[in-house]
């Protein structure tokens, strides 16, 4: 069974993880909000909203969790001369509106999007505060492709990314993965399972093993996150 949300307490914790459905795999709660107390405390509890236009809010943790460890990355032959040309200009924090509306953006024959105008603003008001940051990468003054997600202590927890050109988002990844390895990061959350992201390095590990992994890393101090980069042409 999942559980139901309380709307007017926001600093409620999560039930045990364990008790999440198996099918759907991780579904584990119904309801509640948005407010940053929810958010952090979510994913402190290894926990992640994920719903789409029209359903209430719904949190899961799914087992097996999908993670990347920074200094495990791949980086693929055609990737590594991609980042050697230096076709991409990359700056931190200074288009996370931008980047988080190229990943609402409906892909392919895809006619809606889980990011929700909900669920963009509150994430907005996330890295207002702080907490949630993206990767912007630029061709030509224009915003080519991106990521942005949350971090806590140690730990980054992706939630999207996106290309209009070629390799962008993997571009977007390779300077992700650099900059939490210099400021002593050890993990970042991909949730679930995607092809993609295990081409690049990123593992299926066990939901328990995870869980450990956030009680040991979200707690420690994490690096101040600084805007940084080159400022796109206009």
């Amino acid at each position: 069974m999942f559980y139901l949300l309380d709307p007017n307490n926001p600093q409620a914790p999560f039930p045990p993880v364990e008790r999440s459905e198996r099918e759907p795999n991780g579904l584990l709660a119904i309801g509640g909000d948005l407010t940053p107390a929810r958010l952090l405390n979510a994913y402190r509890s290894g926990v992640f909203p994920w719903y789409s236009e029209g359903q209430p809010i719904l949190w899961w943790s799914p087992d097996p969790r999908t993670v990347l460890f920074p200094e495990r990355l791949k980086v693929s032959r055609s990737l590594g001369k991609t980042l050697r040309n230096g076709s991409f200009s990359v700056s931190f924090d200074q288009a996370f509106e931008e980047v988080i509306q190229g990943c609402a953006a409906p892909r392919g024959d895809e006619e809606g999007t889980w990011i929700t105008d909900e669920m963009r603003q509150a994430y907005i008001e996330l890295h207002r505060l702080g907490h949630a940051h993206s990767v912007d990468i630029w061709r030509n003054g224009r915003l080519a492709g991106g990521l942005y997600g949350v971090a806590i202590g140690r730990v980054f927890f992706g939630e999207s990314m996106f290309s209009r050109e070629r390799d962008a988002s993997k571009v977007g990844l390779v300077h992700l993965a650099q900059r939490l390895l210099d400021r002593g990061y050890h993990l970042i959350d991909c949730q679930v399972y995607s092809a993609h992201l295990i081409s690049l390095g990123a593992e299926m590990i066990d939901r328990r093993e995870f869980c450990h992994y956030l009680e040991q890393w979200c707690p420690e101090s994490g690096s101040q996150w600084e805007v940084s980069g080159p400022a796109p042409e206009k």
